[in-house]
């Protein structure tokens, strides 16, 4: 499948930034699944300083905010094709080790809560990859998906409390969860084509665990499936902080506000000649 992306967020101030460092993460890489054959990224208001690929393999801009900007616009546009691989990415190939994955993290550190639900799912399944679809569905069934009532910093064992949450929500409880099943575990971000329109909501996340015999394997806890065709992937780590699209410091006084504009649509691919 091929799928054509537009993706603008626009930062907006109540007063100039006196200096502002952002770390841009929006650009996905060719890989299991994918091959990107144009992707760009533009700014307004910021100046590119440098780019490179961070311990997790994921590409990063690093931009600084110019002439005390009070707004910021980061375009990006591209074009990515993607196969059905049914959320199987193979085996571990990424600088970091494997053993890395199974760290506990501020956001993704376990507690009673986690404990319960591990109880919960239990024992006895035919194999590794029936586990975590049961995982799966648990998370689902016991943390409704329910937007507002979390943030970027609510915890794992926090959004199981709420019993409410969005997918970074989802995503952060698996890891956790398949951590301490003694799995390596990490958090994913990118974008999902939703099929009844070309305007979606926002980017996504979803969360892959290692399994022995299949290696890294997605699965989307939101919406109960493992990633296909209309995923493509953008960044991943060991929970959000590690894939946020933008994150850094600013200085001077003032009020944020925030507005995204994310196109996807599937094109008919070109003939090569």
């Amino acid at each position: 499948m091929q799928l054509t992306i537009t993706h603008r967020t626009d930062y907006r101030y109540g007063s100039a930034l006196s200096y502002g460092l952002q770390r841009v993460r929006l650009c996905p890489l060719t890989g299991p699944g994918q091959t990107v054959h144009s992707w760009d990224v533009s700014f307004e208001g910021a100046g590119r300083e440098a780019e490179f690929v961070d311990h997790h393999g994921n590409h990063v801009v690093l931009t600084s905010l110019v002439d005390e900007q009070a707004q910021l616009s980061i375009t990006c546009k591209g074009v990515v094709e993607t196969i059905a691989n049914y959320g199987v990415i193979g085996k571990h190939t990424d600088y970091a080790p494997l053993w890395y994955f199974e760290r506990v993290t501020n956001l993704t550190s376990p507690g009673s809560r986690t404990e319960t639900l591990v109880e919960t799912l239990g024992t006895g399944f035919d194999d590794e990859l029936s586990r975590f679809h049961s995982l799966s569905a648990l998370i689902a069934d016991k943390v409704v998906y329910e937007p507002g009532r979390t943030d970027v910093n609510t915890t794992a064992e926090a959004a199981l409390g709420f019993e409410a949450g969005v997918c970074q929500d989802h995503a952060q409880i698996f890891v956790t969860a398949a951590r301490r099943l003694g799995f390596p575990a990490r958090y994913v971000s990118g974008y999902l084509m939703m099929n009844d329109r070309i305007e979606q909501d926002a980017t996504h996340a979803w969360a892959e665990v290692y399994l022995s015999d299949l290696g890294w394997v997605g699965f989307d806890i939101s919406n109960g499936i493992s990633p296909d065709e209309r995923y493509v992937r953008i960044a991943m780590g060991l929970d959000y902080r590690d894939t946020a699209p933008v994150a850094g410091m600013r200085f001077g006084e003032h009020d944020e506000s925030m507005s995204v504009s994310l196109e996807i649509q599937q094109t008919a691919a070109q003939t090569q000649q």
